[in-house]
């Protein structure tokens, strides 16, 4: 019993570790004229108190499930607070008519498609899945 526990514990770290030091990117489809955004950018996009993406305009962002751990991984990174906490930020947003929440999508494979698809369109998926069909506008480690 004691072995599994360990064992349990062991693997739980492992993962945590991993997870730690995973890439995140913030994309947009590979024939967007958008070429870069500054860690504060991107904060700011996805905290909801700007809506423009730079030379490009109003941009619509993607979001990934809660169950998804790059969700939390990007949020932590990027914008210094836990999902849970952008996640009351955006309510309050959106209960005073301010901003209306990103697009949840299914995935980093749904964020890829639906970057591809729409020039304004941004979201982040992990690094590893960065492929020619999206250009990263921001790597964070």
């Amino acid at each position: 019993m004691i072995n599994i526990k360990n064992s349990l514990f062991f693997s739980v770290g492992l993962l945590l570790a991993q997870a730690s030091s995973a890439q995140i990117a913030v994309v947009v489809g590979a024939q967007s004229a958008a070429s870069a955004l500054s860690s504060e950018q991107a904060a700011s996009l996805f905290l909801g108190k700007s809506d423009q993406l730079p030379g490009m305009g109003a941009a619509i962002l993607l979001d990934q499930p809660e169950s998804v751990a790059v969700r939390e991984l990007f949020y932590t990174k990027v914008t210094g607070k836990s999902a849970a906490q952008v996640k009351a930020a955006w309510s309050r947003l959106v209960f005073s008519g301010k901003a209306t929440l990103p697009k949840e999508v299914a995935n980093s494979v749904a964020v890829k498609k639906a970057v591809a698809a729409s020039p304004n369109t941004v979201g982040y998926i992990e690094k590893s899945a960065v492929d020619s069909s999206v250009k990263v506008l921001l790597s964070v480690d």
